[in-house]
């Protein structure tokens, strides 16, 4: 069996099905899964899904609900956190003897704040090769409609659900200028906010993100004041919610004249010639020869 896959050069090629791929040997496939609308899945994915020997999944009720949608009849096995130490070394087993497994999340990509380190640990270990499936990120899905600067941004996942180690985490990112990604669940959503109210200040911006692609997607946007406010009174909230807080404002960079002044002066203390520090402190400040000499003339003037 084959599947035909776009190439970035927009002509069409031929790709192997998971078990042609790796024949042979085995393949442990991390697969992303939707969020919460069952439509949010790729193609690709659902043929791994439907070839693939077994199926690792965080709850197996939910991906099963998923399986059933679509038609795939794959066994599951359950692979959550409490389990996965113990289950990792047996599937890495399962796959040195030959076999292909998927592992998948709740919702979205595994690994990224759910489990899948000590597996993908294992198999690479052991020599066996992991490929990534990509698709659905609530990360990804987030940032991309949360209309604040996040050409930089930083994943947080969850924090300390005590109040005390999480006020410190957050004391530490108070600085940090890009936009900062969190989860949190329903019920300490409001403890979250409150503390990052405390920390980075009433005024910063932040986008709640709940329900992601779902019946009931919500997005809450405003101050980290407003939306603590907002969401007081629906509390406890069901399900997790991803949070996007905007990264510090940096400080405004220091006059390129008044800096560039002071590194003339320096370089006259030092004894350069005009012309010797007009090509360094052009090089230094991306700024023309010329205009540096104008700048050396003008201070001379000026003492004078």
């Amino acid at each position: 069996m084959s599947a035909l896959a776009g190439s970035s050069s927009g002509r069409w090629r031929r790709v192997a099905s998971s078990r042609a791929e790796h024949e042979g040997s085995g393949a442990l496939y991390v697969v992303a899964t939707p969020l919460g609308n069952l439509e949010d899945i790729t193609l690709r994915a659902l043929r791994v899904l439907r070839e693939v020997d077994l199926v690792a999944a965080e709850d197996t009720r939910r991906t099963r609900t998923l399986l059933v949608h679509h038609g795939i009849r794959t066994r599951l096995v359950s692979y959550y956190d409490a389990v996965e130490r113990q289950r990792a070394p047996q599937l890495v087993a399962a796959l040195q003897a030959g076999r292909c497994i998927a592992l998948v999340s709740d919702a979205g990509t595994p690994g990224i704040a759910d489990p899948g380190y000590h597996l993908v640990r294992g198999a690479l270990a052991a020599g066996v090769r992991v490929v990534p499936v990509p698709g659905p990120s609530a990360v990804a899905a987030l940032v991309s409609v949360a209309g604040l600067p996040c050409e930089r941004f930083v994943f947080e996942g969850f924090l300390p659900s005590r109040s005390t180690p999480r006020r410190a985490r957050l004391r530490a990112l108070a600085a940090e200028s890009r936009a900062m990604v969190f989860f949190e669940t329903g019920r300490r959503l409001g403890a979250f906010l409150d503390d990052a109210t405390a920390i980075f200040g009433p005024e910063r911006p932040v986008v709640v993100g709940r329900e992601l692609t779902k019946l009931h997607e919500e997005l809450v946007r405003g101050t980290l004041a407003s939306v603590r406010e907002a969401l007081r009174p629906r509390e406890p909230l069901p399900g997790e919610s991803a949070v996007l807080v905007a990264g510090a404002a940096e400080p405004a960079p220091a006059p390129v004249s008044s800096a560039m002044d002071e590194a003339i002066r320096a370089a006259r203390a030092a004894g350069k010639s005009t012309r010797e520090l007009s090509a360094e402190i052009a090089r230094a400040f991306g700024v023309p020869r010329r205009e540096v000499y104008q700048r050396v003339l003008a201070l001379a003037r000026a003492r004078e």
